[in-house]
């Protein structure tokens, strides 16, 4: 049994996770002191990849990212480097499909935070920088851990949007969630259980991580 698939899904996941936290994070905490009217528009904006089909995001991203495309093709033209049918373009799909769930998490714990903590903060000299990652942060971390888990999830079981941007190639672009179609579609159906089951593992594992969380935020308040 080949495990390339599952390490190239877990490195998928890793790597979109790190990047979507902090664009996730920072895009709720603008978007949360946003006006009302400005904050509707970019939570459409920004919430669409929740709600289209996965295959129309990685068709978008083509449109974008492909090599006779304008972005992709000036960085196939000036640097050498693909931006589709690589693992790299598995991360692009990972954080388009995931970035809706941390941002929404992120923005409902922003949200609940008590300003008065913040204005109390900036009586006694602290920077706006210092308040956000020593104050803001620590309160609102289980509904930051939360998206961030969450995120992780979405990105892991990636499968449309990854199909059109990555492409399935044993040993380079290969998922867990592209090698249990492959198998399928070739008849490998018992191969194909045995990361069906993988990834009902690797599943469960994370909802139980969510649930944890979200029992702890429970008991944290009184």
């Amino acid at each position: 049994m080949d495990w390339f698939p599952l390490y190239n899904s877990i490195r998928i996941a890793a790597v979109s996770t790190v990047l979507v936290f902090f664009l996730g994070v920072f895009a709720a905490q603008a978007i949360a002191r946003a006006p009302r009217l400005v904050k509707g528009v970019l939570d459409v904006v920004l919430t669409l990849p929740l709600v289209l089909p996965p295959t129309v995001v990685g068709w978008l991203l083509l449109l974008v990212l492909g090599p006779r495309r304008p972005l992709g093709g000036w960085f196939l033209e000036a640097f050498g480097l693909r931006l589709a049918m690589t693992w790299q373009s598995g991360v692009f799909a990972a954080v388009a499909v995931s970035f809706p769930l941390m941002y929404r998490t992120a923005r409902g714990a922003f949200e609940s935070f008590d300003q008065t903590l913040a204005q109390a903060g900036r009586t006694l000299g602290l920077s706006n920088f210092y308040i956000f990652w020593r104050v803001q942060m620590p309160v609102c971390r289980q509904g930051i851990l939360a998206g961030t888990v969450l995120a992780f999830a979405r990105a892991l079981g990636e499968y449309g949007a990854t199909s059109m941007l990555a492409g399935y190639t044993p040993g380079r672009t290969a998922t867990v969630s592209t090698t249990v179609y492959q198998l399928w579609r070739t008849g490998q159906d018992a191969l194909a259980f045995r990361w069906v089951l993988v990834n009902l593992g690797i599943s469960a594992a994370v909802l139980l991580a969510v649930n944890l969380l979200e029992r702890k935020e429970g008991r944290s308040w009184p």
